[in-house]
């Protein structure tokens, strides 16, 4: 039996196939491309990737099946094509705002990777330019498309668990070394570097290799809390309902266990303060113990001082948000709500669930923005907790632990939290005395301007928006 979401797109196939081009596709891209070739109605008829060899071997798996499809390098080339409905994109991070704002400017409809934005200000232009051209854009965040989320987020927006006390978020997945090789990187011969560099800067890296591992630099992405951790922070705002940024941000933490050209943290906690609820989120790229690939499963203690876990097998990736309630807690990751005894209450059903694309391709037929499952602006607004936390980091400083338990004094949540980070440290021969954490400030923001205010305000607004190199420019008026 076909899913909900397949019945109305064949329904809606009728009225025409949608021409779709995928841009960016050494990773997860190929996932776009493998659901949109399985869509009734949709046809792949451009591909788009800076790396050449990256874009041959795609284009001729392709032709094997017998689909012929156009190539480009420069994604300039490619929008200049009428025949092209949508764009669906997971290029690097630093590329999702231009290519998007290029793409609406070109009349092309646009599902663009988590993290919606690289940076807070180019997140806002991204939907002002979806507004001002009419394009259907969607922030391409999977939980949106999970029914058994809808549910969850029903349930606890109905007040059966009573008020929402705190939300716990993490994602703790393995991230061995990258190394460092001092302007010595590997850059391939098949590759346009400066079409890849696009708005950042260009030169010699320092790591051994370019693709994936720009997540790690400030350049061009923003660590794991700009990486999967968008998702658990977009379900987070969806479930509370939240319809704009949190108020007061912080963060703490290091990269630790290694020396190498990474320049983000791989061990953090930030702390985003909603008017409806505190957030702490924990990121964790070290292993359970030395010599392992395996992650922790996340323990906490409650302020009542109840451990809570979330339901884990184990492996390489553990990742959830667990809902603090008054009478209860609901565990994401099992889609369940449980008492705190670790009684389960409820289980909430996953039918219906379809693939983010589909539900793109659904909205790009109806043109009604009430059909995507995250408009850009949600996107926007999701990212920005990422950008946020990091901001806080970059201008912080190092801080002894003497200094972030009193930093943390009275805040039970947080100094159990920095127990557990100094814990899991220790077990990798960390110690915090001889290589400090950074600890960033608390930083207020202003929702209606998506800017910092208060102290530190211009040290953090300066992070705001990036340094943009020609032509690889948004500019202030999209």
């Amino acid at each position: 039996m076909q899913s909900t979401c397949a019945s109305s797109l064949r329904v809606l196939g009728a009225n025409g196939d949608i021409r779709v081009a995928v841009a960016g596709f050494r990773g997860h891209g190929r996932t776009h491309i493998r659901n949109y070739l399985k869509m009734p109605g949709v046809r792949l008829v451009a591909l788009c990737d800076a790396d050449r060899a990256v874009l041959d071997r795609e284009v001729a798996n392709l032709k094997k099946a017998g689909i012929e499809v156009a190539a480009y390098q420069d994604i300039r080339k490619m929008l200049e094509r009428k025949d092209i409905d949508a764009v669906s994109t997971a290029t690097p991070n630093h590329w999702h705002a231009l290519l998007t704002v290029w793409a609406c400017q070109a009349g092309k409809d646009v599902c663009v990777e988590k993290p919606a934005s690289y940076s807070i200000w180019e997140g806002r232009k991204m939907v002002e330019a979806a507004r001002k051209y009419n394009r259907i854009v969607q922030a391409d965040l999977d939980s949106r498309s999970s029914t058994a989320c809808d549910r969850a987020f029903a349930y606890l927006q109905s007040g059966a668990l009573g008020r929402v006390k705190l939300v716990r978020g993490f994602n703790y997945k393995y991230r061995p070394s990258i190394g460092k090789v001092p302007g010595k990187g590997h850059i391939p011969e098949t590759l346009d570097y400066d079409l890849w560099c696009g708005p950042a800067k260009k030169g010699p890296i320092d790591r051994a290799e370019l693709h994936y591992d720009w997540h790690w630099v400030w350049d061009t992405g923003g660590g794991e809390f700009s990486n999967n951790a968008p998702h658990q922070l977009d379900q987070i705002r969806w479930a509370l309902g939240e319809k704009g940024l949190p108020r007061r941000v912080m963060g703490f933490g290091g990269r630790f266990g290694y020396e190498d050209a990474g320049e983000v943290p791989n061990t953090f906690i930030v702390f985003l303060e909603y008017a409806s609820a505190p957030v702490i989120f924990e990121i964790r790229g070290l292993p359970d113990k030395p010599g392992s690939e395996n992650m922790d499963g996340y323990r906490a203690r409650t302020a009542s001082g109840v451990e809570i876990r979330n339901v884990w097998k184990g492996g390489k990736a553990n990742t959830g948000v667990l809902f603090e309630c008054e009478g209860g807690y609901i565990d994401i990751g099992a889609a369940a709500a449980f008492e705190y005894s670790g009684k389960q209450i409820l289980k909430f059903d996953n039918t219906g669930s379809c693939d983010p694309q589909t539900s793109f391709i659904r909205a790009v037929r109806s043109r009604k923005r009430e059909d995507i499952k995250t408009d850009i602006e949600q996107g926007h607004l999701s990212a920005c907790l990422s950008h946020m936390g990091n901001i806080s980091y970059r201008i912080g400083a190092a801080r002894r632990p003497g200094e972030i338990q009193e930093a943390l004094r009275g805040d039970k949540v947080g100094s159990e939290a920095f127990g557990r980070f100094t814990e899991h440290l220790a077990l990798h021969g960390v110690d915090l005395q001889r290589k400090p954490a950074v600890m960033g400030p608390w930083l207020e923001m202003d929702s209606a301007t998506e800017r910092f205010t208060g102290a530190h305000a211009a040290e953090a607004n300066a992070l705001v928006k990036r340094h943009y190199r020609t032509p690889y420019v948004i500019p202030e008026k999209v």
